[in-house]
């Protein structure tokens, strides 16, 4: 949008000039062709200035990097400028994404039974939700309340047939195949409600099947322009119980499409018919600056593509900094959809790097050929060949790792996708998982607690406790580890080695990966999405 690209424009000028000093000019040597070579050049403080120039970015633009905010564009500039400055090949990959965030919410019953809801309890805001304030009587959309509550209210025009919306709030139930929540809200406002409310579906059994009568958090996966709460299904059934229920629902929101972008820098020497890839995506949540999520994924392969400019290998390597990754994927997702099928069969393999410094981490290797045995199975023919490689390097530095699991929740996503089929693997610390007691042995740290306590948080910053962390809790982390922020150094500096050793050592030989990948066969989009309605999360999961 040339209004958002303006605002933008007039907002990063003064702050790329500042971040950019933050960081020193990296000297590239051409003989920083080795493991051994890369990862002695690869230094923990040349990760620490780069990620201390993202928070200084942060900092300066309302705390956020999200895409679509001056404070991401300022990302980008900060990332392509210093590629650039090292001779890369860099494209700044523009394209079009639903930008939402909420700054607040309120609902409650005007009549008959004047009732104040909590946000969280009683009700959810839904991602995309339209921005506005509506009172106004509830009108229930082709509801089927009785067991087994096979329901499709809302998915077609001719369900609001008949009804009078004008100005008036349709309480809409979950359900219906290929029938998202955005469907529900868009036929809602299209038959003039001035708000929704869906609530959920109330199929199959309370005890089998919990999370299809309790509160839900859910997605309209794009602006509709109206605002949209979910509830309960036992709440939903008390609205429609309810005679001359009028409702007040408050959404303070911006939902639009912005423009935000991949940066892809490729190197000048290697083939480029057998491209060596890794990606990290560069985007906070709208609630903090995303220090270790992803500001450490960003920072060391920045600093690991800087120590490798002037290397020659035999393979092109491409590096890429994703944009929307904290929408679903959506940077990740629009360059593979871009791609050809011949241009999939040139990219000998994808490596993700995805939260490398969690303050409470684990070291967790994707897991490539599934040999835990939980959750998502193998990766592409090629995939454990990659494991292999991040397990070699571990086990010679004496340290021990666990496996993460393929959840599909990270960028790694769209390239591993069905008819895609590009191997892949890469480092991960733990997220909003909990820390068990074998881990806690294995790693240190504190047991029982989250691997990132401040995971999408504001607290995911230089400054945690300042900015809203538990102070007892990271009083202990810090006494048990050395933190920068809210990031491990420990886990950082070694995740950062192990990246340059994997990337370094494919640049110069994919011979394992080439001889059992399967060809590309693509006959679908290849796009990650998720289930209908359900809001979409990043990064991975810890298995075992």
């Amino acid at each position: 949008m040339v209004s958002v690209q303006r605002r933008l424009a007039g907002a990063v000028a003064g702050v790329v000039a500042a971040s950019m000093a933050l960081a020193a000019p990296v000297q590239a040597d051409p003989n920083n062709n080795s493991a051994k070579k890369l990862t002695k050049a690869v230094t923990v403080d040349g990760v620490l200035r780069h990620l201390d120039a993202l928070q200084a970015i942060a900092d300066a633009n309302g705390g956020t990097r999200a895409s679509g905010t001056p404070g991401y564009q300022a990302s980008v500039d900060y990332v392509a400028g210093k590629l650039e400055g090292a001779g890369y090949q860099v494209t700044r990959q523009a394209f079009p994404f639903p930008y939402y965030e909420a700054h607040g919410s309120s609902f409650a019953q005007v009549a008959p039974n004047p009732t104040t809801y909590t946000a969280g309890v009683d009700y959810s805001l839904m991602t995309y939700s339209g921005p506005g304030d509506v009172t106004g009587a509830v009108v229930p959309v082709d509801l089927n309340l009785a067991n087994p509550a096979a329901a499709t209210s809302g998915c077609t025009a001719s369900d609001f047939a008949g009804l009078d919306l004008t100005g008036k709030v349709a309480l809409i139930q979950r359900g219906g195949t290929n029938c998202g929540f955005g469907v529900k809200a868009t036929n809602a406002k299209n038959a003039g409600a001035a708000a929704v409310i869906i609530m959920n579906q109330g199929n199959g059994t309370r005890e089998a099947n919990p999370d299809r009568f309790a509160l839900f958090a859910g997605t309209l996966s794009a602006p509709v322009g109206i605002p949209a709460v979910s509830v309960s299904f036992d709440t939903g059934a008390q609205f429609a119980a309810t005679a001359g229920l009028v409702v007040r629902i408050v959404a303070d929101t911006e939902s639009e499409i912005r423009t935000t972008w991949n940066v892809v820098a490729q190197s000048r020497y290697g083939r480029t018919d057998n491209v060596v890839m890794a990606g990290a995506h560069l985007d906070s949540v709208p609630e903090g600056p995303g220090y270790n999520d992803n500001g450490t994924g960003s920072a060391a392969l920045l600093e690991v593509a800087l120590q490798m400019a002037k290397v020659k290998p035999n393979n092109a390597v491409r590096f890429a900094w994703w944009g929307a990754e904290e929408r679903g994927l959506l940077g990740s997702n629009h360059y593979v959809a871009e791609l050809t099928d011949a241009q999939i069969a040139q990219i000998a393999l994808y490596l993700n790097f995805d939260m490398v410094g969690s303050p409470n981490y684990v070291l967790g290797v994707y897991d490539g050929d599934d040999s835990a045995t939980t959750g998502a199975g193998p990766g592409p023919e090629g995939s454990a060949q990659i494991e292999s490689v991040f397990e070699r390097f571990f086990a010679e530095r004496g340290l021990a790792t666990v496996p993460a699991d393929f959840t599909g929740r990270s960028d790694y996503g769209p390239f591993i996708a069905a008819g895609v089929d590009i191997p892949a693997g890469g480092l991960f610390t733990g997220a909003e998982g909990v820390k068990t007691a074998q881990e806690a042995a294995l790693f240190g740290g504190v047991a029982g607690k989250s691997y990132d306590p401040c995971y999408h948080q504001a607290c995911d910053s230089l400054t945690p406790v300042a900015d809203g962390a538990d102070a007892d809790l990271y009083a202990a982390l810090d006494a048990a580890y050395d933190l920068h922020g809210n990031v491990n150094t420990f886990a950082l500096d070694v995740n950062a080695d192990a990246i340059a050793t994997a990337i370094i050592t494919f640049a110069f030989d994919t011979s394992a990966i080439n001889g059992v990948r399967r060809a590309p066969g693509r006959s679908h989009d290849a796009g990650h999405s998720a289930e209908a309605g359900v809001d979409a999360h990043s990064h991975g999961e810890l298995a075992g």
